[in-house]
């Protein structure tokens, strides 16, 4: 076991990369019709499409197997998933756990942007699965034709036991909270931890307790240890401080430090929030792209060729300083370089890299959009109480 940037290093794992739903719903699939004992899943969306209802299918199949399963979903991503699947699920034995469920939509208080936001499976506590991935079909994007881009990983081995045991004491939290009675998580079968194969690796989330920063060290450990490159693929990027100067002073010492970033507007203030940043890093010598041939949803890295990460966690206020967060860490040159590869065909194929002259060159109004929507985003933070933290 080793230790770096608060968090431990597990050897022993088996992990496969999960290149949009197409890889990750038929994995998924399979792994709850083979479930001999429990179903663990957690999603921020859980949508009425053809995967959400894929989904429901399989989890049924394995209640009716007398399989113990539970499903958590967060109450604003997926507020529309008790109407839609909640009573047919709870009437085949499934429990179901809904995570802070709206009440009052149109109110903005600062604890209602404090969602569950992690993509994390459990089966029999032998397989996990982790990643981006919501519960929604990749087409499900009204106006676009080529599926939305994400990734989630596929775990066998040690790193079982980390989040094994993260799923279960968030569902007797949530148990708690919920029924107002302290519900103890049932233990049905101990992790199954020996060793599948040769990939090391780390088990990350991001809370409001004990894990507040666990995935933004991370980040900023490996990128101030860089030495050659830093790719970087997130679906909203609106780092705060430390961020922004640890991937400057990257570049500024030789690294190559590469942004893959959404070129499609999906939430207009933090898109253009972002574009605000622009004129900074590229004046740092920080390669910009933006993949405008669909959507990008991604939430991963790779740094030096041998450093990953995948997960749930996008670099903006909302993922490091409100959602819970969950993020795999992997030190293995063949699954970064499999990673690498994947991110550089996108680059190749559907995105479109900013130039430095270019965009000095934009119209006046546009720059006063992107500045405007990144003050209300910083007014945003500040009214919520993080504004020191960002």
């Amino acid at each position: 076991m080793r230790r770096g940037a608060g968090m431990y290093f597990l050897p022993g794992n088996r992990i496969e990369l999960l290149t949009n739903g197409k890889e990750y719903f038929p994995a998924l699939i399979a792994a709850i019709d083979a479930a001999a004992v429990e179903v663990h899943l957690e999603t921020y969306i859980f949508e009425d499409d053809s995967a959400g209802r894929q989904v429901v299918d399989a989890l049924i199949r394995a209640a009716q197997r007398k399989v113990s399963v539970r499903v958590m979903v967060d109450g604003f991503g997926a507020r529309n998933f008790m109407p839609s699947f909640g009573e047919r699920l709870t009437a085949a034995g499934v429990e179901v756990l809904v995570y802070r469920p709206e009440v009052a939509r149109f109110r903005l208080r600062r604890h209602r942007l404090r969602r569950m936001h992690r993509k994390l499976a459990s089966i029999d506590a032998r397989i996990a699965f982790v990643g981006g991935i919501n519960i929604i079909d990749d087409m499900n994007t009204p106006g676009h034709t080529p599926p939305r881009h994400d990734y989630a990983v596929r775990i066998e081995g040690p790193l079982l036991a980390k989040v094994h045991a993260s799923m279960s004491w968030l569902w007797s939290l949530v148990s708690w909270v919920t029924f107002r009675q302290h519900v103890q998580p049932q233990r049905l079968c101990a992790p199954v931890t020996n060793v599948r194969g040769n990939v090391t690796a780390a088990f990350l989330i991001r809370d409001n307790l004990r894990h507040r920063y666990d995935i933004e060290n991370a980040y900023l450990a490996a990128i101030n240890a860089a030495q050659r490159e830093v790719l970087i693929a997130s679906a909203y990027f609106l780092p705060g401080r430390r961020f922004r100067q640890a991937l400057m002073a990257a570049a500024a010492r030789g690294v190559r430090v590469t942004l893959l970033l959404q070129g499609r507007v999906e939430y207009t203030l933090l898109h253009y929030a972002t574009q605000a940043l622009y004129d900074t890093l590229l004046a740092a010598g920080i390669r910009i792209y933006e993949y405008r041939r669909g959507f990008l949803h991604a939430k991963v890295a790779v740094i030096d060729g041998d450093w990953a990460t995948v997960g749930s966690s996008n670099i903006d206020p909302f993922s490091l300083l409100l959602a819970r967060e969950a993020n795999v860490v992997i030190r293995n040159a063949l699954f970064a370089g499999e990673l690498h590869d994947n991110l550089q065909q996108i680059m190749d194929t559907g995105a479109s890299e900013i130039c430095d002259d270019c965009w000095n060159n934009q119209p006046l109004f546009q720059r006063l959009a992107n500045r405007l929507a990144y003050s209300l985003v910083r007014l945003m933070i500040e009214l919520l109480g993080y504004g020191d933290e960002h």
